[in-house]
């Protein structure tokens, strides 16, 4: 163990994948998302109804957080050049005659235009013009029942006779450093542990200090648990740059959830050491299995469900997930993290990690014996 933390912190494969990189890099996540909100989306607006109720609207859409109007158009062309040059993300339509087809109780349509290509930006828009229409509209018809001598309370019930109230658990005010950040953060930390570890034991071969580990002990179990301790160890300095200067930075601290996040963060780091360990014992080829840890690593944020779930992806893609530690222990960090449940709603997800610390380390031993022998045999002839 002693002799890996010294490799560790001498060889550039190791020192830089774990010490360098990944300070830098989660300092830089939680930049990216330093607004936490996206406000203020620039928008256009194109009235030609000229009215007082599009002006209302117009005033009510822009007092919105959401909604910024920066262009004011007259066409369909203008919105569609204003959005292929960037400088919009959406735009609003105001028809004639919509404030005289209003008072004549006929229907009138506005239309919201919104650039796909851009999902979060477009779905946004779509939440905060959505708001100012429907209760611009219900404002109208709540302003003409009370014209008509039906009393407030009444024109109320009678415009809106069910009321939706809405509460969001857990991150209320939709803040995107709070989501992203950490999840970023986990993921590029299993990255780095992967990629060191496929090093760990095929680099002993590559340098020619194969010997040197051997005069310590022979047997593959001593060696793969003495590395692993010593990775581990240096994991456990990345959870303390984690939990107690990335996430205090960006104020995304939760000291009653420590003990609980170092747990399943300890289970997450042990089994991507064991992976990587296991693929380092299979092959000396170092590119190659630098290769695989990289390919195995990389989409690993994109199948966890993180972003999109799990369960409306195909089979094959759900089956692939299961196999990455990440998944599952992402499931358990939002259990324990963000709703900071207690330990025992994590537990599924830790007996998963645990299968793969129990499958990954017994392959590596028998593996890197195999290795260990047929060195031994070949210096002996």
């Amino acid at each position: 163990m002693i002799r890996e933390w010294k490799r560790i912190f001498s060889i550039p494969n190791f020192y830089v994948v774990l010490l360098v990189i990944p300070p830098i890099i989660f300092l830089f996540y939680g930049l990216i998302y330093q607004k936490q909100f996206a406000k203020e989306l620039p928008m256009a607006v194109w009235d030609e109804d000229q009215s007082s109720v599009s002006r209302t609207l117009t005033d009510m859409m822009e007092h919105s957080e959401l909604i910024k109007f920066t262009a004011t158009v007259n066409s369909n062309a203008e919105i569609e050049k204003l959005i292929q040059e960037g400088k919009i993300f959406g735009a609003v339509h105001f028809p004639k005659n919509m404030e005289s087809d209003v008072k004549k109780n006929h229907q009138s349509n506005i239309t919201l235009y919104t650039n796909g290509a851009y999902l979060v930006p477009a779905k946004m828009i779509y939440k905060g013009a959505a708001e100012v229409i429907i209760k611009g509209g219900l404002a109208v018809v709540l302003q003409k029942a009370e014209k008509q001598g039906m009393p407030a309370d009444k024109a109320n019930a009678l415009v809106q006779p069910i009321k939706l109230n809405t509460t969001v658990l857990y991150n209320p005010d939709f803040n995107y450093q709070l989501y992203l950040t950490p999840g970023l953060i986990t993921v590029g930390l299993q990255m780095a542990l992967i990629v060191a570890s496929v090093l760990i034991l095929n680099l002993e071969f590559k340098r020619n200090t194969i010997d040197e580990l051997l005069q310590i002990s022979t047997s593959s179990s001593q060696i793969i648990i003495g590395k692993m301790l010593a990775h581990l160890c240096v994991s456990w300095l990345l959870f303390v740059l984690i939990a107690y200067l990335v996430f205090p930075i960006y104020d995304l601290g939760k000291p009653k959830t420590d003990f609980n996040f170092f747990l399943i963060y300890t289970l997450m780091s042990m089994s991507c050491i064991g992976i990587g360990m296991m693929f380092s014992a299979i092959s000396n080829n170092l590119l190659f299995v630098t290769d695989v840890a990289m390919f195995f690593t990389s989409p690993a944020f994109v199948f966890s469900g993180f972003t999109f779930p799990r369960w409306a992806m195909p089979w094959y893609d759900q089956f692939y997930a299961d196999i990455m530690p990440y998944t599952h222990f992402l499931d358990g960090f939002i259990k324990l993290y963000f709703m900071e449940l207690p330990l025992s709603y994590a537990s599924p997800e830790m007996v998963k990690l645990l299968v793969f610390i129990g499958i990954t380390f017994p392959l590596s031993i028998l593996f890197f014996q195999k290795k260990i022998n047929l060195h031994l045999k070949s210096k002996a002839v």
